[in-house]
């Protein structure tokens, strides 16, 4: 998977609820974490692991389909990667913490991509090398966790996680990864939840996860480039490329400078708004 395939609206579905993941085939989510870790008890696991396997031979359409694994420090995580993988898009692992924990889980899942929970005060430490791991394809905040492991308290503005936000960001567009960010857990505050959508979205996340689909029309709304984005960028490149067609480096639109850098910036939100299109249509 690559970052032309949007990633807008992340979806968590207990994989222990078969009528939920047939549902989820119809909704407006970009990509489905179907979860087999903290959404399903210990007694449900074996149980949720071959619903899961029957869900994920139906048809998601363009909607990427991620499977969460259990925790590597768990009895169920091995059987997890390797009857699941070669089913889904993408194995998440839980509570990566350094590298190898992603080594031990690739030794199980053939080719499938990788995606990394960043959820450990361990993990914001060692994001760059995580992210720098040959299988991994993309990264989730695990903000509750990282929340309950740093003992911080919960702000609006999420003062306590821009370090660890910080840190996977810049990782992850350092190595060419998916990153979506943390949960909002006020699933019926819309308000708050489009204001942390936009906070993420102007930090540069890809998209939001979500464990509710009340979430997903603010988060694609929010992650999506506006009307006013494309046409911006539509002038930027119009204008640069007459530009350069005078022998010119630059050019102006809207009294503000457009170089090579800001049609670059303008070429991604098109592509953007073209896959994004092209899912929904």
């Amino acid at each position: 998977m690559t970052q032309a395939r949007p990633f807008r609206s992340v979806l968590y579905i207990p994989a222990s609820n078969a009528r939920a993941m047939d549902k989820a085939r119809t909704l407006a989510a970009d990509a489905i974490i179907f979860d087999l870790e903290d959404a399903v008890a210990p007694a449900e696991k074996p149980g949720a692991r071959d619903l899961l396997r029957a869900a994920l031979a139906q048809d998601y359409g363009g909607r990427a389909r991620i499977v969460r694994i259990n925790g590597l420090d768990t009895e169920w995580w091995r059987d997890d990667a390797a009857m699941l993988a070669a089913a889904a898009d993408a194995v998440l692992v839980p509570k990566v913490s350094r590298p190898q924990d992603l080594d031990e889980v690739a030794a199980l899942t053939g080719d499938a991509p990788l995606w990394a929970m960043m959820e450990t005060a361990l993990g914001m430490l060692n994001a760059a090398a995580i992210a720098a791991h040959p299988r991994l394809a993309g990264m989730v905040m695990g903000t509750n966790d990282l929340a309950k492991e740093l003992g911080s308290r919960n702000r609006p503005d999420r003062l306590a996680m821009q370090a660890g936000l910080g840190l996977c960001l810049l990782a992850a567009r350092a190595h060419g990864r998916v990153i979506v960010d943390g949960v909002f857990n006020a699933f019926k505050d819309q308000d708050g939840l489009r204001a942390e959508c936009e906070q993420g979205r102007d930090m540069g996340f890809d998209g939001k996860t979500l464990i509710h689909p009340a979430q997903l029309d603010i988060a694609n709304a929010a992650f999506a480039p506006s009307d006013a984005e494309v046409d911006l960028a539509r002038r930027q490149i119009d204008a640069y490329d007459a530009a350069i067609a005078e022998g010119k480096a630059v050019a102006v639109v809207d009294g503000r400078i457009v170089e090579n850098l800001h049609v670059e910036t303008a070429r991604r939100t098109l592509d953007k708004a073209a896959a994004i299109a092209a899912m929904n249509g």
